[in-house]
């Protein structure tokens, strides 16, 4: 339900600027806004009684501070003798306190392995975007947006003078045969595959690839499918 198939959005800012973005996200309907909201919340919950967890059992090692120290009051508001005195509080609460005594009974090599698996699942992003945004006259860039929240997206610009031809190609993957849109660079051996990890359906891929070269070079070059390649 947070998730969807592969679609497609197109933007046009200009006459001659055109994005191309493929999605997971699900259309924002009421309920669905809810259940996002939902989800961050007990991600964050969840997240929060991890590190709470690790910082217990850190304080029940030998490399913790002197714990006469924690009950000193705040000095300047975010300084190093403050945010110990808040950590101190959260220590002693009654969540921290389950926290110290499930510490106690959890080993490290149970510990710190599940710990970061479960924040390694957390912090990833439940969709998956790609675009593909035409500049006529100055090139295209591509992006592909992060699988976690820790890592910002991957974009490349590539100028029109550097940008041979754009080609749908074929490649099986699998016993799956699957279209995917290709971008020829001048001087690079390898092409530069568009949405690379989403490989939208065939009619999708098909579309953007009419647009882009249409708003690219206009009919300037020869519209063509390329097959070849392997999956």
């Amino acid at each position: 339900m947070l998730t969807t198939q592969p679609h497609l959005r197109v933007r046009r800012p200009s006459p001659t600027t055109v994005e191309y973005t493929i999605s997971t996200s699900p259309t924002l309907t009421l309920p669905l806004r809810l259940l996002l909201v939902t989800t961050i919340i007990l991600r964050l919950l969840v997240g929060f009684s991890i590190l709470l967890l690790l910082y217990s059992k850190y304080l029940l090692s030998n490399f913790a501070p002197d714990s006469s120290t924690r009950g000193l009051p705040p000095a300047a508001f975010l300084s190093y003798d403050y945010i110990a005195y808040v950590l101190g509080q959260i220590h002693t609460s009654r969540a921290g306190v389950l926290s110290t005594r499930l510490a106690t009974l959890t080993p490290y090599s149970l510990l710190l392995p599940l710990s970061f698996l479960v924040l390694h699942i957390l912090l990833r992003r439940p969709h998956t975007t790609e675009s593909l945004l035409v500049l006529r006259g100055l090139g295209i860039q591509t992006s592909t947006s992060s699988a976690s929240y820790l890592s910002s997206a991957t974009t490349r610009f590539i100028p029109t003078e550097k940008v041979q031809d754009i080609l749908v190609n074929e490649a099986f993957r699998g016993f799956e045969v699957r279209y995917y849109l290709v971008v020829v660079v001048e001087g690079e051996e390898e092409v530069v595959v568009v949405f690379p990890r989403l490989l939208p359906r065939r009619v999708i891929v098909e579309k953007v690839w009419r647009g882009v070269r249409g708003c690219l070079w206009e009919k300037g070059k020869e519209d063509r499918v390329v097959s070849g390649g392997k999956g």
